[in-house]
């Protein structure tokens, strides 16, 4: 057999990410060794998702990787974003990675834009999930043994009872009409805490939830001029050793 492609896993800290790790680590091709994430260093929060760094922490240690971040201003532009990330993505290659992994499902657009941004430094993506239907990605993940907790809803098409919640049947049963049971569209983040790809459960308590606002990135688009979030605050238990 060949050497296993040394590879990183873009790390969004929810469960599409989950499930994409959990692929890849059955794949006898791939050897995933590190786990990428993006943060906004003003607010010390993964990025879009609004987790505590000190929680993404403890939960690449329950994984049992290295987890390395790419640190972002508090409302970094694009130019600022992909400076960062090609630096990342140089220093990746320095140290022999050739393939990465990402957690989409089927935005074609972000998918294209992900395999050009990589493809001038070698790294191949792999989306183990590409495709897949996801009324039954989302019954996989609840029947392999995964945990969630939705931290972020698009307030426009979610209502706030909907964060803070665990992904179950009945989270699943309960979305609007339109709404994607993954959250492909952005309807909805979470974080994922337990699994298979987990060595034990992260701890953690549920905090206060906050809405907030934000401009419109693309305002010469249809769309409302501002966006609403909702997000759970979630607060770390002590770090297992």
């Amino acid at each position: 057999m060949n050497t296993p492609y040394k590879t990183y896993m873009n790390w969004s800290s929810g469960k599409d990410a989950s499930m994409a790790l959990h692929a890849l680590m059955q794949n006898q091709h791939y050897t995933v060794d590190r786990l990428l994430t993006s943060i906004n260093s003003h607010h010390n929060r993964v990025s879009m998702h609004g987790l505590r760094r000190t929680l993404l922490m403890a939960q690449a240690n329950a994984i049992g990787l290295p987890l390395q971040t790419i640190e972002l201003p508090e409302s970094p532009d694009m130019e600022t974003y992909n400076a960062a990330m090609q630096q990342t993505v140089s220093e990746l290659t320095n140290q022999g990675y050739t393939h990465c992994g990402f957690g989409d499902i089927f935005l074609e657009d972000l998918k294209d834009y992900r395999v050009a941004q990589l493809k001038p430094y070698g790294i191949e993506c792999q989306f183990p999930l590409w495709k897949k239907d996801t009324k039954a990605l989302i019954q996989d993940f609840i029947v392999a043994g995964f945990k969630a907790i939705v931290v972020c809803i698009n307030a426009n098409v979610l209502d706030a009872s909907f964060v803070g919640r665990t992904i179950d049947a009945d989270f699943v049963n309960d979305l609007p009409e339109g709404v994607d049971p993954c959250g492909e569209n952005g309807e909805f983040h979470t974080f994922c805490y337990d699994g298979p790809v987990f060595q034990h459960p992260v701890a953690f308590t549920i905090g206060e939830k906050v809405y907030r606002t934000y401009d419109n990135p693309q305002p010469e688009e249809e769309g409302p001029e501002k966006y609403g979030f909702w997000f759970c605050d979630l607060i770390p238990d002590e770090v297992r050793v």
